[in-house]
């Protein structure tokens, strides 16, 4: 029966109290029988459904689903009536216009009637796509600043340069034209993407065209629509075969002087946000100093303070991520990150190797976000099979970070900082000497931090208590040593 039904017919305080919770929480709850009739359902936001409320009773689920799906659903239906347990699937729909995603979790209540609670993941799934995406960028940037700092030969580190940017930000096409300093003119370089096989190569003065207007103005030229605008472009581009609709020239800019410009042709419409923008910006930056570093490289050595911030930068956003999505206390990344930082120093690693205790503090519980936010928020205890998923999330971490070579130093943390003193713990059951040493150091902080903040199942612990707490469990837990100087430096400040 549908909520705007319910409504006008009288109901127990139970019912109402359920009609409450579904009102409260985002979910859908559909009642059928074994062949997927729907035969009552409770929707608290009827906008979230397939289709009008008023054709889904009578009918059933898979019918009323597109027909991939609609075989997924059936197919869960049967299982869960064979096996009792619960059934989960994951699918894409469209509502509203709008693609969304959603999980079905289905559950037999007796022998002919199945209970199926709908919940749309739409922003956890982006969440999880957008992480992928930045890493897959991190990587590209990466292996940039590589081709940078090894390469002697300009044409290759642009030839790197462009076939990232075709591949991370879906560019049809692009090219880059150098400004040459002794004739003031700006000539084509190095070019992807054309259906014209080797472009003629072209020089354009500062002004000419659009490249030329974005040199001469320091600015991004963009143009939505090429249709009837061929001659502001260079003649290297034969538009009537490529068939391009947008193009985009962005001036490269070092040290303050133009180095050339940057071209980027589409030939359809590309979804364009503020990631890829601040990308293709950095895409340029990189370029502008790679032809700004080829003619010293052998005298130059290149710092690569922005790159870095940039790395820290989407570092940062992950555990915002976590954040965001409750799978993670505010702010504990922040304040374990403080601590780590102060033992180490403490204990004299060295401040070259602190970057990488930072990142990995940060970092620890990134594997989370291939963990429902359910489980992870449980408030009662957790059972067998989920606690050994949540403790997954370490080996989860490892693998999804070990492909960045650039954070292969800090994920001793993430990966191990579950491993105890005497091998008790995961996911290696490693002890003593055995587990990494920023691993060792990161598990007291990170115990300290977890013990002295609310979570869904406890409430805080006193400072006092937790640090009693921890000097019981060295030798057991922890590292004796880490033990004694981490007391020592809480109780100094």
């Amino acid at each position: 029966m549908a909520l705007a039904e319910m409504e006008g017919s009288g109901k127990s305080d139970a019912t109402l109290q359920l009609d409450a919770i579904f009102r409260a929480f985002p979910d859908l709850l559909f009642s059928m029988d074994a062949e997927g009739t729907i035969l009552e359902y409770r929707a608290g936001k009827a906008s979230a459904l397939h289709m009008p409320q008023d054709k889904l009773l009578g009918r059933k689920m898979q019918d009323i689903l597109p027909l991939e799906i609609g075989v997924k659903f059936t197919r869960a239906l049967r299982e869960s009536l064979r096996t009792g347990k619960v059934v989960s699937i994951e699918y894409d729909l469209s509502v509203s216009d709008e693609r969304r995603s959603f999980e079905a979790r289905l559950c037999t209540l007796y022998q002919d009637r199945v209970v199926a609670i709908i919940r749309d993941v739409t922003e956890k799934v982006r969440s999880a796509e957008q992480v992928h995406t930045q890493i897959r960028r991190l990587s590209a940037l990466h292996s940039i600043d590589t081709a940078i700092t090894s390469s002697f030969d300009l044409n290759i580190t642009l030839s790197v340069i462009l076939r990232q940017l075709i591949n991370q930000l879906g560019i049809d096409a692009v090219d880059i034209l150098l400004f040459n300093p002794a004739t003031h003119m700006l000539e084509f370089v190095a070019g992807q993407g054309f259906q014209v096989k080797n472009p003629q190569p072209v020089s354009l003065m500062i002004g000419q065209g659009y490249a030329g207007k974005a040199a001469l103005e320091r600015r991004t030229i963009s143009v939505p629509n090429l249709n009837g605008q061929t001659g502001n472009l260079p003649p290297c581009v034969n538009l009537g075969g490529e068939k391009f609709a947008n193009y985009c020239a962005i001036p490269l800019i070092a040290k303050g002087q133009v180095k050339g410009v940057l071209e980027v042709y589409q030939r359809a419409p590309v979804s364009v946000d503020d990631e890829w923008l601040d990308f293709l910006a950095t895409m340029a930056a990189q370029a502008a100093v790679a032809i700004d570093s080829s003619s010293l490289f052998q005298d130059l050595q290149r710092t690569n303070a922005e790159l870095s911030q940039a790395y820290d930068a989407t570092i940062e956003s992950w555990s915002q991520v976590l954040e965001m999505s409750n799978r993670e206390s505010a702010a504990h990344a922040h304040r374990v990150v403080e601590l780590t930082l102060h033992l180490a120093r403490s204990m004299g690693v060295s401040e070259e190797s602190l970057i990488h205790y930072r990142r990995g503090a940060l970092l620890h519980d990134v594997g989370k976000l291939a963990i429902s936010e359910s489980l992870l928020n449980k408030p009662g205890p957790l059972t067998e099979a989920e606690r050994k998923l949540v403790q997954n999330h370490a080996l989860l971490a490892y693998q999804l970070l070990s492909s960045v070579h650039y954070l292969l130093p800090a994920l001793d943390i993430p990966h191990y900082h579950h491993e105890r003193w005497d091998g008790s713990g995961y996911p290696e059951g490693l002890s003593g000497d055995q587990i990494p040493f920023p691993a060792r150091l990161f598990a007291v902080v990170d115990v300290y931090d977890a013990i002295t903040s609310i979570r869904p199942y406890r409430s805080a612990w006193p400072r006092a208590s937790a640090l009693d707490y921890i000097e019981q469990h060295s030798s057991i837990l922890f590292d004796p040593q880490v033990v004694k100087r981490f007391l020592w430096m809480m109780r100094e400040s």
